[in-house]
């Protein structure tokens, strides 16, 4: 939820606050800052690797208070943000704490289920991200449409409300509590050694691909319906729930792709599983971005590709699951945190080019529309990638 509220409310946000920051508010400059303030987000996630260390060393719960307490505030600051800087300053310190969360929600069910459900759970804690860009959705459908892009910032606020559950109901995986615990950068150094280095770099490049698409593409989806529904002459309100109804699609469609990613997992293996949804990724960002989004009529069309979107989306899923079975208790949550984080440093450049490319074009469909080619990179690596079908979780 707290991930997505940007997305929903860049563009009545950047058009507060660029003027008072002594900027233009038009498409071109709006674009420009929202690429910018997307970058940001990521470089701060990137940084979200230096949770896993710290989980490997002084355990899963604790860290994930950490990470829960940490995005939550600063999501909340950005209610009270006074300039575009701020508020950049602000998603970014989120973006630390986001990155985190996935990390240590990830290693927690892994090493926490049962081996004979650990491919489902680890699929269904992914549909969380999910119903949280719907509650976002649905919340930018209600309160926001009606009370302003603030008021969403500050209910992204209340995640901090979970620590309390999580301090008095859940405890540390016994995985870990058996496990020996390295000094954090012995953890970490392990990753690059002879042994993992070489499935570090290629999920590091997995990741790194799925990042492009998600942020470079999915996240740009608000604003492109916005745009297509102000051509079609909608007043604001009804294009405001119209583009968080669209998001809505695009998460319903994504948790229907976790739901069925362990089946297709166990049945095709983790790496052809991973190549369906990548080409998802790649078939229906051309479509919407490059095709509909350029019609007079091109709305409804651009609508329908966002469910086949959302649902290549749930290739993040296949990290959850995938990534936990290639490395041991004691550096698990390091590989896991490096591979899912490292590459949001080069993904936000391209966010930022993409940004850039907006505000060249002065469209967002065609910068959009190139991200889909990381997808086609991605299927030529992945049979270089670890298959782990039918193999339990290495101690």
């Amino acid at each position: 939820m707290d991930a997505f509220i940007y997305a929903l409310v860049m563009t009545p946000a950047l058009k507060e606050l660029l003027p008072a920051s002594g900027y233009a508010n038009d498409k071109a400059t709006i674009g420009f800052y929202g690429g910018l303030l997307f970058a940001l987000f990521l470089i701060g996630w990137g940084f979200a690797f230096l949770w896993g260390p710290i989980a490997d060393r002084f355990g899963r719960v604790k860290t994930l208070m950490a990470t829960i307490l940490w995005y939550s505030l600063f999501t909340f600051l950005g209610a009270f943000a006074t300039n575009v800087w701020m508020l950049a300053a602000f998603r970014f310190l989120a973006g630390i704490g986001i990155g985190g969360e996935w990390t240590l929600g990830g290693i927690f069910v892994a090493e926490e289920w049962p081996e004979e459900r650990r491919a489902k759970g680890a699929a269904w804690m992914h549909t969380g991200y999910y119903v949280g860009t719907l509650l976002a959705a649905i919340l930018n459908y209600t309160v926001g449409a009606e009370y302003g892009w603030r008021v969403m910032f500050a209910i992204g606020g209340t995640p901090a409300l979970l620590v309390a559950f999580i301090r008095h109901g859940v405890a540390e995986p016994q995985r870990w509590r058996d496990a020996k615990k390295p000094a954090a950068t012995a953890a970490f150094f392990q990753l690059f050694g002879k042994e993992y280095g070489r499935r570090t770099i290629l999920n590091s490049l997995f990741l790194l691909i799925s990042m492009i698409g998600l942020w470079a593409g999915s996240v740009y989806v608000p604003t492109s319906i916005t745009e297509l529904a102000n051509k079609q002459g909608l007043d604001p309100a009804s294009v405001t729930r119209l583009a968080s109804s669209g998001a809505a699609i695009l998460s319903i469609a994504t948790v229907l792709g976790c739901l069925l990613l362990p089946y297709l997992a166990e049945k095709f293996g983790r790496r052809i599983t991973l190549g369906i949804y990548f080409a998802f990724m790649f078939v229906f960002i051309e479509l919407a971005f490059r095709y509909f989004f350029y019609q007079p009529d091109g709305l409804y069309g651009f609508l329908v590709c966002l469910f086949f979107l959302g649902f290549g989306g749930a290739n993040f899923a296949v990290y959850t699951l995938w990534l936990p079975e290639q490395y041991r208790t004691e550096c698990r949550a390091s590989a896991f945190a490096f591979a899912t984080s490292s590459g949001r440093f080069i993904a936000a450049g391209v966010t930022f080019l993409v940004g850039a490319g907006v505000s060249k074009y002065g469209s967002i469909g065609t910068p959009v529309a190139f991200t889909s080619f990381a997808f086609l990179l991605g299927l030529l690596l992945l049979p270089w990638g670890e298959e782990t079908k039918g193999k339990g979780l290495p101690e």
